[in-house]
């Protein structure tokens, strides 16, 4: 029985309480992204006057400024470098580790699985100070594989417990038959235990990428160059002590927020089928 039918079954009175909860909820959701949308195509003092009017005279020109005043260019590209090669890595590392802790027999596996479940307790704030004179000590401040394996490092208790809970439920039977054939285990891992894994590969993907794109402390504390600026980073330079330019600041939020967007419609069936097949469960 789907959720339909279930909804169907219920008493008018719950059906209607549904849907105006689920009504106020997408209102409560959406209407901030459109104020936004339509707050940057105001100017600064017409968004300071008037916060939640409709544009007098729509203008693209927050857009073209802090475009070219904020830089925003150079730090959409690194955005876009750091969280690819980040969630990529993420994800082929916690297949690897999750294929390794759940179907190796070895003495130290639960210790392992236990290290990255404590992982997952370990926030970002609890440790930025250590981290950051580690990576003075050893030369990778300022740099972009400063950035990256920290990216790495607080997304993989995460993404291996996940891909655990789902390589559990993929029979022994299927990888001892590969062993039989000859198979070794570089050769069960890329062309078994992946492509089984496509539905939480997406799921992690899509998840790696969403906190990837987001991220902002560790761009912000260990990189001082303009030109290894992340987006969320650069779009705060455009609130000082003194004045915010609302516009430009609206102008560069709507930017980051768009390829989130994009990301999510293209892949929300796959997401949604990845948590529907076992994503998370044990």
């Amino acid at each position: 029985m789907n959720d339909r039918s279930l909804l169907r079954r219920a008493p008018l009175s719950w059906r209607a309480s549904a849907y105006v909860i689920m009504i106020a909820f997408a209102v409560l959701t959406i209407f901030p992204l459109v104020w936004l949308g339509y707050s940057s195509l105001k100017p600064n003092a017409e968004i300071v006057k008037y916060p939640l009017a409709l544009p007098k005279a729509p203008s693209f020109s927050n857009y073209a400024e802090a475009w070219k005043k904020g830089g925003l260019d150079v730090a959409l590209l690194n955005s876009f470098l750091y969280t690819a090669v980040a969630t990529v890595s993420t994800l082929f590392l916690a297949l690897a580790a999750a294929f390794g802790l759940t179907k190796f027999p070895f003495a130290s596996k639960k210790f392992f699985t236990g290290a990255f479940a404590l992982g997952l307790m370990i926030t970002v704030h609890a440790v930025i100070i250590p981290l950051f004179l580690l990576e003075v000590r050893i030369g990778l401040v300022n740099t972009r594989l400063g950035v990256i394996l920290p990216y790495i490092a607080f997304d993989l208790p995460i993404s291996v417990m996940i891909a655990i809970s789902f390589i559990k439920g993929i029979p022994d039977a299927i990888l001892e038959s590969a062993e039989i054939d000859g198979a070794k285990y570089r050769q069960v891992f890329w062309l078994m235990i992946v492509p089984l894994c496509t539905p939480v590969a997406t799921t992690m993907l899509i998840l790696s990428f969403l906190r990837h794109w987001n991220e902002f402390l560790f761009v912000f504390i260990f990189t001082t160059k303009t030109a290894l600026k992340s987006l969320p980073v650069a779009i705060t330079q455009f609130a000082g002590r003194q004045n915010i330019e609302y516009g430009l600041q609206y102008a560069s939020l709507v930017i980051g927020i768009l390829p989130m967007i994009v990301f999510y419609f293209i892949f929300h069936s796959q997401l949604r089928k990845g948590f529907g097949e076992g994503a998370l469960k044990e």
